[in-house]
């Protein structure tokens, strides 16, 4: 199991995030991540929106970073820690765009880039910025597959219903070969389905964690899988936070000072099938030295005994 980390002060969902985080800088994220790095855990992920309609900023807050270009600023600070985002909102950026956000993220960090991807929930945030909402999962399946195009061959051509491309170049390609990790976040069978086709890594949101087995073998079961590994990442917190950010209060979600209950539910993870999680931060952290006590914890509790 690889224990990763959630990056402090980069959304205000109001299911996750603590009074602490508030007074801090993008200086103090920064050395955070740096500590996070030093002590050994895998990959460090924020979340992505781009506008929140004001009827959704209670629950869901407002406060969001373009997800490469602030995993370009963590990749500055850090030399081991994967960057991921969790998730980036696939059919709201032109993937051409994207494709050179992420290869660009990827070769400036010596290949530390692993984005999750999604389709979005938010109808919206969709409506703002001029993209159908109706049309987000075709798009989705279009827009990776013109990434991989663009990722991966010298002379890459591409034409379909929402991207085309032809004699042209792109450069520079990712230092992972043939191409970064690529996950997707989400719970339809179309999610899953789209792992089957292009993923190396399924990230769930609401799916109840009882099914991942089911789920795991319904990816295996496409006749467009190939055999790959496929990683699996699931948070506890996450059990916390309905499907538009609902506050749930799932005892499972809290994270607690039991060494004992978290490597049983960490061994639970397992059972099911999960690859990566996060341990989750205990209620009413103080500050930022609260939290760096924490990760020292965990580091030194946790990480040898998994």
């Amino acid at each position: 199991m690889k224990l990763s980390i959630g990056i402090p002060k980069t959304m205000k969902v109001a299911a996750m995030v603590q009074p602490w985080e508030d007074p801090l800088s993008g200086a103090d994220v920064g050395k955070l991540m740096a500590v996070a790095d030093k002590l050994g855990f895998y990959k460090c992920m924020l979340g992505e929106h781009f506008i929140i309609p004001k009827e959704h900023i209670e629950l869901s807050g407002d406060w969001y970073f373009h997800t490469a270009v602030a995993l370009g600023f963590f990749g500055g600070q850090t030399t081991n820690l994967r960057l991921s985002s969790s998730i980036s909102i696939l059919p709201l950026q032109n993937p051409i765009v994207q494709a050179k956000a992420w290869s660009t993220l990827d070769w400036l960090t010596g290949g530390r880039a692993e984005p999750i991807f999604g389709v979005g929930w938010l109808k919206e945030e969709f409506d703002m910025l001029g993209v159908p909402f109706s049309k987000r999962g075709a798009m989705a399946d279009e827009y990776i597959a013109a990434m991989i195009e663009l990722w991966t061959k010298d002379d890459p051509e591409f034409d379909g219903e929402f991207v085309k491309f032809k004699n042209c170049g792109f450069a520079p390609k990712p230092i992972q070969k043939p191409h970064m990790p690529i996950w997707f976040g989400g719970d339809a069978p179309a999610v899953q389905r789209r792992v089957a086709k292009f993923g190396n890594g399924w990230s769930p949101f609401r799916t109840p964690p009882e099914t991942f087995p089911d789920c795991i073998d319904y990816i295996k079961s496409q006749p467009e899988y190939d055999g790959r590994h496929i990683d699996v990442f699931f948070a506890l917190e996450m059990l916390n936070v309905g499907a538009h950010h609902e506050i749930l209060d799932d005892p499972r979600a809290p994270g607690t000072a039991d060494k004992q209950k978290i490597l049983d539910q960490i061994g639970w993870l397992k059972e099911l099938g999960i690859t990566e999680t996060i341990v989750p931060l205990p209620p009413g952290l103080t500050g930022e030295q609260a939290w760096i006590d924490r990760q020292h914890w965990v580091a030194e509790e946790i990480m040898p005994a998994i």
